[in-house]
């Protein structure tokens, strides 16, 4: 590499971390040198991890001890609370990065077309997901209202919302879960959680952990209908499926161990019953003035993957429905966007501009790269194909060098500080985490939580968030 590189990385998730740390070493191979700023809209880094995971996933949490270490060994510099498009904006990067990668993730809720879908007690999932993990730009409070509600969908966000919703706060306690968001969850009269999916049983997008959680949640029985396992049976795809894929086979065990239970009938002792439908298509949320049903058309297997409609309807009296379809992406300011696909156009991590020719310097990585698919491991992959087309076009002469001087690193402090913009840094994040697992030390369960023990209390109001990072940060500079 003949010359050091300077590159702005838009999104501190998993996305942009991963293609921090791989350009790093990249660079670093090839007796290179890199300055690498993450910018982040918010005052804490880990995105999706942090923001967009169930709190009750330890497992899935653990992910951000690697982001730690990456982050925490300072060749990639972190600069949250900052907003590009209102801050910053895209060109004031290009003009002081020799490269700009946005990796802003996908945020919004895909949108689900039927009647109805607009009723008061209609939800999309992103939203709800964003209260319960205690996201700092939506309200403190949530309408939990239902006794009866629908979840639309057959993915991990669909079985998160379904098991948050179901399950007894107490039973959630010891994670990070803010304290409001266990409030609301105490005043839910919810008695059933109704999860519909518009394939069969051997389609679903769960993962194996994530179903079986679902079976280990105390006081909430599985409740499985032997009519929808009975129509997807001679389905030559899911047979197929079923043969060649060990997590299909597991996943399988798993529902057909529910359809013997003691509580698949519904007639168990929990109560709260979480019910799983297949081969249900959503046709269009009832109600007068807000929710008060949902209609399905029953559907059967071709046998190709895909389903058709038996002309049959079944009607839920619930009085909540959530969407979880699946998440879009949200345009930037000044960056290409394909509106249809939800992305930002790319080839192999290239933004193209409305011509399809490559914009030198600028790249995505993440879901605003090739949508929202995939585990979050699949991330770093996605990450590896950017940053190796990034540093051959630094290699080739394609980047172009700023036309800002700003060697010295400070200069994009001192732009922000002159526009009055508060923004966090590492040394913030590491305040900030200690106060959260300062709060889970001293938390002090009441009789209906005796012997609970917390880790972490999340902190959620932004200024809060923002207060605590830059304080900090001050006391030890």
């Amino acid at each position: 590499m003949t010359r050091s590189l300077r590159v702005a990385i838009v999104g501190a998730g998993p996305a942009g971390i991963y293609a921090g740390n791989i350009l790093r070493r990249q660079v670093a191979e090839q007796g290179g040198e890199v300055a690498i700023d993450l910018f982040e809209s918010l005052p804490a880094p880990y995105g999706l991890i942090r923001y967009g995971v169930a709190p009750d996933h330890p497992r899935i949490k653990g992910i951000v001890n690697s982001l730690h270490e990456m982050l925490d060994a300072g060749d990639i510099r972190l600069i949250g609370n900052v907003e590009i498009g209102r801050d910053l904006e895209v060109g004031e990067l290009t003009e002081r990065y020799d490269a700009v990668i946005f990796a802003t993730g996908a945020l919004r809720d895909a949108p689900l077309d039927i009647p109805g879908i607009e009723l008061p007690g209609s939800y999309g999932a992103a939203d709800f997901v964003a209260w319960y993990d205690g996201h700092p730009d939506v309200p403190r409070s949530w309408p939990l209202e239902a006794q009866s509600i629908a979840v639309i969908g057959n993915g991990n966000v669909a079985l998160d919302v379904a098991r948050v919703l179901a399950k007894h706060p107490k039973d959630l306690l010891s994670t990070d879960v803010p304290a409001n968001v266990v409030a609301g969850l105490e005043a839910s009269p919810v008695t059933d959680v109704h999860v519909f999916g518009r394939r069969g049983p051997g389609h679903v997008k769960f993962t194996p952990i994530e179903l079986r959680e679902l079976g280990e949640v105390p006081d909430v029985d599985i409740v499985v209908y032997d009519a929808d396992f009975e129509r997807a049976e001679g389905d030559a795809h899911a047979e197929a499926l079923h043969a060649s894929n060990n997590q299909v086979k597991v996943m399988t065990r798993t529902l057909n161990g529910w359809r013997t239970s003691p509580g698949s009938t519904g007639t168990g002792t929990a109560s709260r019953r979480l019910h799983l439908h297949f081969l249900h298509a959503p046709v269009e949320i009832t109600g007068d003035g807000r929710v008060e049903g949902m209609r399905f058309e029953l559907t059967r297997p071709v046998g190709d993957g895909t389903v058709e409609g038996t002309g049959e309807f079944v009607d839920y009296p619930v009085q909540a429905v959530y969407r979880a379809v699946g998440y879009a992406s949200s345009p930037i300011r000044d960056v290409p966007f394909d509106e249809k696909a939800a992305v930002i156009p790319n080839e192999g991590g290239r933004v193209l501009d409305a011509s399809g020719s490559p914009i030198p310097g600028v790249y995505a990585t993440g879901w605003i790269k090739r949508g929202p698919v995939g585990l979050i491991g699949h991330t770093k992959g996605d990450a590896l194909e950017t940053i190796t087309n990034l540093v051959a076009d630094a290699n080739e002469g394609v980047l172009a060098a700023p036309v800002v001087d700003a060697v010295d690193g400070e200069e994009i402090f001192e732009l922000l500080s002159s526009r009055g913009v508060e923004y966090t840094t590492w040394q913030g994040w590491l305040e900030l985490d200690a106060h959260e697992r300062g709060l889970g030390e001293s938390f002090e369960a009441p009789e209906q939580y005796a012997g609970v023990v917390r880790e972490r209390v999340k902190v959620v109001p932004r200024e809060d968030q923002v207060s605590i990072s830059r304080d900090g940060a001050l006391a030890r500079s």
